[in-house]
C-alpha cells in the first residue's frame, strides 16, 4: 500500500506540476482569442520559447528552448533518446523551483550510441549516425552514463520539483529550429512505472488564451520575473557602460554562458554605439564543424533588451550577423528607426531599438564556451574572478556611448568618441 501510494503521489505531482506550469507560463501576454492548438497531455516539451513564442526573461533570437517540468522522487529517472542536431550548439540544463540552474550537459559531453558520432567532438561525423540517449536522475549523475542531475542537493529545496529546458542555437537551416531532427522522445519512470511521451506534434501557442485567468497568470509571470531580473541592472546602474550583472539566477541561465550588460535609455536624436573586438568563431551555416579548432569561442551575440517585465529581447546581432572592419572590430548602432537614416558604411551593424515608449533598455553581450586560450579574455574569466570586465578583457571589451546621430552621419563612428 505505501508503494502504491507513494507511486500514485509521484504521478499526480508530475501532472499537477506539469499542468500549472503548462498553465501559469503559457497563458501569459496572451491575445484574446479561444484555445485551439493546445498539446495531448501525454505529450512532451509542450513548452516553447524564443523571440516570438514566450519572449520572456532576455532569451537570444537565435536560440530556441524547449522546456519539460518534472517531480521525481528519489529513485525516478527521465529517459532522452534523440539525434544530435545540425546546429551550432545544443544542451540539456535543468533547473529547481528558484528557476536557477542545477546542472548542465552540452552537446560535445553526451556520448554518442554505439555506432553513432558526436559531431560536436572533433573528429565526429557530421551527417549520419548521430543518435544519443541521456538520463535524468535524481542524485549525483554519472556522466559516463550521459546523466543530468534533476534537482539540487537535499534540503536545498523543499520539493523535487524541477524543470528539464533544451536549447538550440543557429541551426544550419534556417526554416528548423530544433536542428533538422525531432526533439527527444522522453520516458517517464516514476514510483516503477512506465510513461512514454513523444514529442508534442505542434508546439503551444499562448496567444490562444485569454480571459480573467490569464491576466492573472500574466501578472503572476510578470511580477516573477521582474523580482529576478530588476537585480540584475538596478536603476543606479551605470549607462552606457557593460558591466557584470548583480545576478542572472532566476532567470533559466544557461551553464554555458556569461554576460555582461550595460543600460540605454532612449532620447530623441540619440543613439548609442558600441565598439569591441571581435572573437573568432565556427560558422555553421557555411560548413564549419562547431567543433572546429582554433577559434575563441563557440558562440558570441549583442543582445537587445526590454527593461520591463517580462525582459523581452527585442533583437541581437550574433557573430555571423556582425560586420567587422579590416582589424576585426565591430560597430553597433542601437537606433531607432526615426534617429537613424541609411548609413553605407558596410563596417556598421545596425541593432533596433524597437518601441520607443519603452525608453530603458538592456545590452548584452553573450560569451559562449571560450577556449582556453582565449579564457582569460572572456566574460567568463572577469566573472570568475569577480574583476569589472573593462579591466580584463582588453579589446574585446565593449566600449560603448551615446551620439548625436547628426555627429554620426556627418563625421562617422568615430566622432562619438572624441
Amino acid at each position: 500500500m505505501a508503494n502504491l501510494i507513494g507511486r500514485t503521489w509521484r504521478l499526480l505531482s508530475y501532472f499537477v506540476i506539469a499542468s500549472v506550469v503548462f498553465v501559469v507560463v503559457t497563458v501569459a501576454h496572451a491575445a484574446p482569442v479561444a484555445p485551439s492548438n493546445a498539446p495531448a497531455p501525454l505529450c512532451s516539451w509542450q513548452l516553447m520559447s524564443n523571440n516570438e513564442v514566450l519572449n520572456i526573461a532576455f532569451p537570444d533570437v537565435n536560440a530556441t528552448y524547449w522546456v519539460l517540468p518534472y517531480a521525481l522522487g528519489p529513485n525516478d529517472t527521465i529517459s532522452l533518446s534523440g539525434s544530435y542536431p545540425n546546429a551550432r550548439y545544443f544542451s540539456l540544463n535543468t533547473y529547481g523551483t528558484d528557476l536557477d540552474t542545477v546542472d548542465t550537459l552540452r552537446d560535445s559531453q553526451i556520448r554518442p550510441d554505439p555506432g553513432s558520432s558526436n559531431p560536436y567532438v572533433a573528429g565526429g561525423a557530421h551527417a549520419t549516425g548521430r543518435r544519443w540517449h541521456a538520463t535524468v536522475v535524481n542524485r549525483v549523475p554519472n556522466r559516463s552514463l550521459n546523466e543530468i542531475r534533476a534537482t539540487p542537493p537535499t534540503g536545498a529545496q523543499a520539493v523535487p520539483v524541477g524543470f528539464l529546458i533544451i536549447r538550440v542555437y543557429v541551426p544550419d537551416d534556417v526554416r528548423s529550429l530544433s536542428g533538422g531532427v525531432a526533439l527527444p522522445t522522453v520516458t517517464m519512470r516514476l514510483g516503477g512505472a512506465t510513461i512514454p511521451m513523444p514529442p508534442c506534434a505542434v508546439p503551444f501557442d499562448p496567444k490562444n488564451y485569454s480571459g480573467p485567468i490569464a491576466a492573472v497568470m500574466t501578472a503572476l509571470v510578470d511580477r516573477a520575473v521582474e523580482r529576478v531580473a530588476s537585480g540584475a541592472f538596478p536603476p543606479d546602474a551605470p549607462e552606457v557602460t557593460f558591466i557584470n550583472p548583480g545576478s542572472t539566477a532566476g532567470l533559466f541561465p544557461n551553464g554555458d554562458n556569461k554576460y555582461i550588460g550595460s543600460k540605454l535609455t532612449y532620447r530623441t536624436g540619440r543613439i548609442a554605439v558600441i565598439r569591441g573586438k571581435a572573437p573568432s568563431y565556427p560558422n555553421t551555416r557555411t560548413g564549419a564543424s562547431p567543433a572546429q579548432a582554433g577559434v575563441d569561442m563557440r558562440y558570441w551575440s549583442m543582445c537587445q533588451n526590454d527593461k520591463v517585465s517580462p525582459y523581452p529581447v527585442v533583437a541581437c546581432a550574433a557573430d555571423f550577423q556582425t560586420r567587422l572592419d579590416a582589424d576585426g572590430y565591430y560597430t553597433y548602432v542601437v537606433a531607432a528607426p526615426a534617429d537613424m537614416t541609411y548609413s553605407a558604411d558596410p563596417r556598421i551593424t545596425i541593432i533596433p531599438w524597437g518601441d520607443t515608449s519603452v525608453p530603458n533598455k538592456v545590452v548584452f553581450l553573450r560569451n559562449m564556451l571560450p577556449s582556453t586560450a582565449f579564457y582569460p579574455l572572456s566574460v567568463q574569466a572577469a566573472q570568475a574572478t569577480d574583476t569589472e570586465p573593462v579591466a580584463t578583457m582588453g579589446p574585446y571589451y565593449p566600449r560603448a556611448t551615446y551620439c548625436d546621430v547628426t555627429v554620426f552621419q556627418k563625421q562617422g563612428w568615430q566622432a562619438c568618441y572624441r
